[in-house]
């Protein structure tokens, strides 16, 4: 597998290697940034990033080429947030960014600006090269919601409806989240 990048960055990823924290650390994380924020009455956002079309090109190249490209999202990503946010696995092909300190609008402009940075980037495999069908949406914490309903938030945010295929622009999602594609 190759990438093709034509917005690289020299940033490196964070120590660890691969860029992103697994799941048991996410969470982890996930929990403690909320109780900072009920603690200090700060706002809270996660974007859930979703590569719709990974398990189609798994199939076809191996599924290396999963942990490979999302490796590679998660560092691009790195380069486009903040020293304290955090990039974490949340399944097979969802990356969930955890942004401290950003309200619903904040988080909007990190969202367009992730989604931004990922079309820029190509899967090259076997001679063939594709586009990562991406989509980004916004759950911003409120007081009294806690890790699980704030991460089934952006997941809710991020499913298609009424038979749309993924990607596609949505109809609003349920309170709380947004959906950038």
């Amino acid at each position: 597998m190759a990438a093709s990048d034509s917005n690289q960055r020299s940033s490196e990823p964070p120590p660890g290697g691969s860029g992103w924290l697994h799941a048991a650390a996410l969470d982890e994380r996930l929990v403690e940034e909320i109780q900072r924020a009920e603690r200090h009455g700060t706002n809270l956002s996660c974007l859930l990033v979703v590569i719709e079309n990974i398990d189609e090109m798994a199939r076809e190249h191996g599924a290396e080429l999963r942990e490979q490209t999302l490796g590679y999202v998660a560092a691009a990503l790195r380069s486009e947030l903040r020293g304290f946010d955090r990039v974490g696995r949340a399944s097979e092909r969802e990356l969930l960014i955890v942004l401290p300190g950003a309200d619903g609008a904040r988080g909007e402009i990190v969202a367009r600006r992730v989604l931004d940075r990922l079309r820029t980037i190509k899967v090259e495999a076997q001679g063939t090269r594709r586009t990562l069908r991406i989509s980004v949406s916004l759950a911003p914490w409120r007081d009294g919601v806690d890790a699980g309903e704030l991460l089934a938030s952006a997941r809710a945010a991020s499913r298609p409806s009424n038979g749309e295929e993924a990607g596609a622009a949505a109809p609003p999602p349920p309170e709380g989240g947004t959906r950038a594609s």
